[in-house]
C-alpha cells in the first residue's frame, strides 16, 4: 500500500477519523460524513482503508535483531483483571542494572507498533516492558476495529490497576534500575495517572494524552515531558488548566507542541505520522530518560 500523508486528505476527513478511532462515531457515521469529501476513486471507503495502520511501516527494529532479546512475560494483577501479559525487550548484552521504561499503548492494546517502540528502547540501552491491557480478553486481536471494541468494553478502573501492576512488575525485575513511563494517546493518560500514583516514578513522557484532574496534581513527584500535536483539540483544550496546576504546585515539567501535526503523529503506521516531529520527539524522549533514569 502506498504511504499517504495527512495532507493527502481534506482536514475535515482527518478530524472525522480522529473521532472514529476514539469512539465518537461508528464506521457508518464516518463513511456517511466522509463521503461528502470523496473525489473520483478516492471514496469514503477507500479513504478509511488507507487510514488504517500498515504495521510493516512501523518495524524500525526487527523482532530478531541481534542487538536485543525479547519475550512475552506474565504478571499478576489481583485487584485488576488477574493474570496479565506484556512484551519485554532488553539489550542482548545487558549487564547489571539498566534504566527501565514502561511503554503504554493506545486504546487498541499491544499492537506491533508498540512492540516496536519497546524494541527501540532496547537498542538505546534501556529495558522496556509493554503490557497488553487486552490480555483478559485474549490479547490484541490483530484487527484495530475489533481491538477498540474490546478496549471499550473493559472496566476502566481495573485496567488502570493492571497497568499500575505492570509498573510494579517491571520495578521488581533484578535488571531494572530507575523506572520511567511513556505512553501514547490512552497511554499518555496512563503516564499522567501513574505519575500521581507512583512516588518513586523517575520520569514520565505522555504523548498527546488526556490529563488527570487538577486535584491529583500535588501527588506528582516525577518530572514530566509532555508531547502535544498542534491540531488535537480534544487533548489540548484541557492543557491550560493542567499546566496551571503544575505551576501552582511546583511540578517539574517541559511541554513541546509540534507545529502542523495531528494526534498520533509518532505512530508511523498511518498517514497521521509526521516524520520530523516523530524523530524530534523521540530524541527528546531518549534524552529525558537518559537524564532522569541514568543519574
Amino acid at each position: 500500500m502506498e504511504r499517504k500523508k495527512a495532507s493527502d486528505y481534506p482536514p475535515e476527513v482527518m478530524k472525522l477519523f480522529d473521532g472514529y478511532v476514539h469512539g465518537a462515531m461508528t464506521r457508518r457515521d464516518f463513511l456517511e460524513r466522509a463521503g461528502k469529501f470523496a473525489v473520483g476513486a478516492f471514496t469514503a471507503t477507500a479513504m478509511l482503508e488507507s487510514l488504517q495502520p500498515n504495521f510493516a511501516w512501523a518495524q524500525q527494529v526487527p523482532k530478531d535483531d541481534p542487538r536485543i532479546r525479547t519475550q512475552y512475560l506474565d504478571y499478576d494483577s489481583p485487584q485488576g483483571h488477574g493474570r496479565m501479559r506484556g512484551y519485554y525487550a532488553a539489550p542482548a548484552n545487558a549487564k547489571g542494572k539498566l534504566p527501565a521504561v514502561l511503554v503504554i499503548h493506545e486504546n487498541r492494546g499491544l499492537n506491533p507498533y508498540i512492540e516496536d517502540v519497546a524494541r527501540r528502547f532496547a537498542t538505546a540501552n534501556f529495558v522496556a516492558f509493554a503490557p497488553d491491557a487486552l490480555t483478559p480478553l485474549g490479547g490484541y486481536p490483530g484487527n484495530e476495529d475489533e481491538a477498540r471494541k474490546l478496549f471499550a468494553s473493559q472496566d476502566a478502573k481495573k485496567r488502570e490497576e493492571d497497568l499500575y501492576q505492570a509498573a510494579q512488575f517491571l520495578k521488581q525485575r533484578p535488571e531494572a534500575g530507575k523506572i520511567g513511563v511513556v505512553g501514547f494517546c490512552f497511554g499518555g493518560y496512563i503516564s499522567n495517572y501513574l505519575a500521581t500514583r507512583m512516588p518513586d516514578l523517575a520520569a514520565a513522557v505522555p504523548y498527546y494524552g488526556r490529563q488527570v484532574p487538577a486535584a491529583e496534581v500535588p501527588k506528582i513527584k516525577a518530572p514530566l515531558m509532555l508531547q502535544f500535536a498542534s491540531d488535537d483539540e480534544n487533548v489540548n483544550k484541557t492543557w491550560p488548566a493542567y499546566e496551571a496546576a503544575l505551576k501552582e504546585h511546583g511540578i517539574r515539567y517541559t511541554a513541546h507542541v509540534y507545529p502542523n501535526t495531528l494526534h498520533g503523529f509518532h505512530n508511523d503506521t498511518t498517514p497521521r505520522y509526521d516524520e520530523a516531529a516523530a524523530k524530534l520527539s523521540w530524541q527528546r524522549t531518549l534524552n529525558f530518560f537518559n537524564q532522569h533514569l541514568r543519574s
